[in-house]
């Protein structure tokens, strides 16, 4: 049975129609679930406005006042899981247990800054001379804007919005053409628990550059905040410090490794290799793109996890039991389909898969691939899909170096028992995140971001608060 759902925008706490729409599709199966407003640059610009007239109520409210309201919102969402996780694997394909924790997963954002919502401290800075005091206090900045991707219909919105109301701020999102509706399902949860108009607005397109332009050159707009391509990132950020210089939060690209050094627990290593290369059909940002693997364990590790990789269901994902759902869209299965095929050709060997799943056209069988070099575009770009290339390593120094060698630096994995090597590869690595003996770190109360052309800023925990806030220094002179 289909989730029931919202399919128009809402802007200015109004829902709107418009009289051109988009459709969306079912990955799994190519079918039309729903059509959308596609709107543009006006309604932009209209939302961005309603934000703004909303901004000076929302910043005044007690912060514990945003709290309850915030609080009521993840009671509802929380009360509506079943709801939205059929809708989150409706529109983007993600297996039903996946996308029931990313519902969870996208509430907990709101329970933990409107939590943290009443503590956004200032502080007092000890005088330089007797006839002053300093203090500094932090307040909201502003109309904020915020473009988020498919693979995380709902998460990616919450780490967002829910740290910008929380420290006082309105927002414009505009959610991707593929998975529109979790968007608007969250607008509608948003509306019950009491926000007031204009503080949330969801502005659904097929035209992402029209309405992105406009975000990014708006002088109403004080922060901007996308999580896509490294490629796109780099045009907005450019466009939103070239024409207002305003905040820019940028989540991009990555190129995770995950080193298994030969004193791991093996068993343990492939586990955490599973569920971080393959949730979602690989398709995250921190999924581990590469695996490297010690020369000495290289032969076991590989047969182990060619031998688990193929007990993984693979269907729709709204199928109970599913683990591996479809891509996104024929793009996303030509684009692995051509990089196996090019590793392949350059030597490499397939234990397992290696070609489509008979399950539908956007499905890909999950792969594990052997004799991978460093050269092959499996290791230096994001695959994106459900394969695993095994690179062969000799040194704890040479693991380092493979993993390093990119522009990117979101997430890091590495397996090992000997806690000293653990520090020191931790510390040497070249990303924000790190996990140690673990697949999956992601949760609300860590910062998340990442180095080199990763991104820019941070989004979750305390971190994620201060992105939305603008620190002042207040001087009170004249003391006697």
């Amino acid at each position: 049975m289909s989730p029931t759902f919202r399919s128009d925008a809402y802007i200015d706490g109004k829902w709107r129609a418009g009289a051109k729409r988009f459709e969306v599709f079912n990955p799994a199966t190519q079918a039309v679930i729903a059509e959308v407003p596609d709107l543009g640059a006006a309604e932009t610009e209209e939302a961005i406005a309603a934000a703004h007239r909303a901004f000076p109520g929302w910043a005044a409210k007690a912060a514990k006042e945003r709290a309850q309201i915030m609080r009521a919102w993840f009671d509802l969402m929380m009360a509506d899981i079943d709801r939205l996780a059929r809708l989150i694997s409706l529109e983007g394909g993600k297996p039903l247990a996946e996308a029931k924790g990313e519902a969870a997963y996208g509430a907990s954002f709101m329970e933990w800054y409107g939590e943290e919502a009443k503590r956004a401290y200032g502080r007092v800075i000890p005088t330089t001379t007797p006839t002053r005091r300093y203090v500094t206090i932090k307040q909201p900045i502003g109309v904020c804007a915020a473009v988020t991707p498919w693979n995380f219909p709902m998460a990616m919105i919450t780490r967002k919005a829910a740290p910008a109301l929380a420290a006082g701020c309105t927002i414009v999102l505009k959610p991707p053409h593929q998975t529109p509706l979790t968007a608007l399902a969250l607008a509608e949860l948003g509306e019950k628990a009491g926000l007031p108009a204009g503080v949330f607005n969801v502005v659904t397109t097929a035209n992402a550059s029209a309405v992105g332009k406009i975000m990014c050159e708006s002088n109403l707009v004080r922060h901007f905040s996308f999580t896509g391509s490294t490629e796109v990132g780099k045009k907005l950020g450019a466009a939103c410090v070239g024409s207002t210089v305003k905040k820019v939060a940028l989540e991009l690209g990555g190129n995770a490794p995950l080193i298994v050094f030969a004193d791991a627990d093996l068993d343990l290593a492939v586990k955490g290799a599973i569920l971080s290369k393959f949730r979602n059909a690989g398709q995250t940002c921190v999924c581990a793109n590469r695996i490297l693997v010690e020369d000495a364990i290289y032969n076991a590790f590989s047969m182990k996890l060619a031998d688990a990789v193929p007990k993984l269901k693979v269907g729709p994902g709204i199928e109970d039991g599913v683990e591996i759902g479809p891509l996104i869209d024929q793009k996303a299965i030509e684009k692995v389909e051509r990089m196996v095929a090019e590793a392949l050709a350059s030597g490499a060997t397939a234990l397992t898969g290696g070609k489509k799943h008979p399950a539908g056209a956007q499905f890909y069988t999950p792969t594990v691939l052997t004799n991978v070099t460093r050269d092959m575009r499996v290791n230096t770009e994001e695959i994106f899909g459900p394969v695993a290339p095994l690179i062969r390593f000799k040194t704890e120094d040479e693991a380092v170096s493979i993993a390093n060698d990119t522009p990117f630096g979101l997430a890091s994995y590495f397996f090992t028992k000997d806690v000293h090597r653990a520090w020191r590869v931790a510390e040497r690595i070249e990303s924000g995140m790190v996990s140690i003996n673990d697949g999956i770190f992601s949760n609300e109360v860590i910062p998340f971001g990442g180095w080199k052309e990763s991104g820019l800023g941070r989004e979750g925990g305390v971190e994620g608060l201060d992105e939305y806030l603008e620190s002042k220094f207040v001087n009170f002179g004249g003391f006697a």
